[in-house]
């Protein structure tokens, strides 16, 4: 029985054990939080049935990529790449909109964001180029400009429907070549760059953006969600389409950088529901938690089983359980980094390093927000909250780290030393 699973369950144990727990994690609190969609649904079951159909899928795909050497995900990059940039242009003209943003594609029936492909595509990328522009001296210079190549066509195009995302994978590509030992005037350079960028994006923002609009279209979604209708949303003209969520940025970084104090008694909860709900879910746990499935602010909280997970976590299971949480991404992390430093041969090293950091920081960008200490971004908690092909997606990026655990060519193992006794003299 043991042989039989351990030909299952292959790669790292440790690895094995975060994903069961986070899965495990994932399926409580997505059926404690998903109230309102058994509301809608007129059934308690099928949220959660469904949520868990998608992680058995999902497991089954990590253990199909997991069977797959390491070595051989080289011949993906250049149909992922070719696939993820079709993808990313097609859903900026074509794509499905959701609270404002086309970030959704339907093929045979499936629904998905390129969005979610295009992040490992990326991260396949770069480990590429890095691994294969090595050095003793470090990364060659030229692998500085075909990353950014990759970033142009890549992520460039998520920047204008999803700008955290876009923030998300340009941070993972930096900490990359910060690993890769990229040069370091290139990559202070490209930082000196990100800050003028950002000065330039901010005026344009305050320049072009109106937060009343996004505070009436957000009014508009939550009433949508409450009562289940379908809301037609107006499409941006091709001139205004580059910049038409400068409305939305502008709201959440308005709301994020008030700091006058608000009275509870005067907190306008329709104008910030989401934060006002968090803060109020958050503030009642008192330390220890209300307990598995009695939380409160659930039924009033948007999105409580997706963006806005981690606080319904911290109402139910107290400090904790948010501890508990933000541990296993870390080990994670530090799980990857021990086996990247295993590794051989750079490409495997730099996989699951890219990996690993994509999901730790895309974890903490959601436990930030949730916290209140980031503005409002709609990144979800990788293999917790409540979703479709996204947590599918994050399932073969988990598979793909254990391909390389198991797989990847480790170093040889120094040799112990043994001193021969000296014969003595007779």
């Amino acid at each position: 029985m043991n042989k039989k699973l351990g030909r299952i369950f292959k790669g790292d144990k440790v690895i094995w054990m975060i994903f069961f727990l986070l899965c495990m994690i994932s399926i409580v609190e997505v059926y404690s939080a998903s109230s309102s969609l058994s509301y809608k649904s007129g059934s308690f079951w099928s949220p959660i049935l469904y949520h868990a159909s998608i992680l058995v899928v999902g497991t089954i795909a990590m253990i199909c990529v997991l069977n797959v050497q390491c070595k051989y995900f080289k011949l993906a990059t250049p149909i992922l790449i070719g696939f993820s940039f079709i993808t990313l242009i097609w859903v900026l003209f074509a794509g499905q909109t959701t609270n404002g943003a086309n970030r959704w594609l339907s093929f045979l029936g499936v629904q998905f964001q390129p969005s979610e492909i295009a992040k490992g595509t990326v991260v396949l990328a770069v480990a590429q180029i890095l691994s294969a522009m090595q050095t003793p001296n470090g990364a060659d210079k030229k692998a500085f400009k075909y990353i950014m190549i990759i970033c142009a066509f890549l992520i460039l195009p998520i920047m204008f429907e999803n700008l955290s995302t876009a923030v998300l994978i340009f941070g993972v590509v930096i900490m990359m070549m910060f690993i890769g030992r990229v040069p370091k005037q290139q990559l202070g350079r490209l930082l000196i760059g990100i800050a003028g960028l950002a000065v330039i994006l901010l005026i344009a923002v305050v320049l072009m953006g109106d937060a009343d609009k996004a505070e009436s279209r957000n009014t508009k979604t939550n009433l949508t969600e409450q009562t289940g209708a379908t809301a037609k949303e107006e499409k941006p003209g091709l001139i205004a389409k580059m910049f038409h969520r400068a409305d939305t940025w502008k709201a959440r970084m308005e709301d994020f950088f008030n700091g006058s104090d608000v009275k509870p008694q005067d907190y306008d909860l329709d104008k910030d529901a989401q934060v006002g709900h968090a803060n109020i879910a958050i503030a009642s746990s008192n330390i220890k938690g209300k307990g598995p499935g009695n939380s409160d602010e659930r039924d009033f909280l948007s999105q409580a089983f997706s963006d806005f997970i981690y606080a319904i976590i911290i109402e139910e299971t107290g400090i904790v359980g948010a501890f508990v949480v933000a541990m296993l991404y870390i080990i994670l992390l530090f799980r990857a980094g021990i086996i990247a430093r295993r590794c051989e041969n750079a490409f495997p090293s730099f996989l699951i390093m890219g990996l690993a950091l994509l999901l730790v920081t895309q974890a903490l960008f959601n436990m930030l927000v949730a916290v209140g200490l980031m503005p409002v971004t709609g990144q979800p908690l990788p293999l917790i909250s409540k979703g479709g092909t996204s947590s599918i997606i994050n399932c073969i990026y988990m598979g793909a780290m254990l391909s390389v655990s198991r797989s990847a060519k480790k170093k040889p193992a120094p040799n112990n030393i043994k001193m021969k006794p000296v014969a003595q003299a007779a």
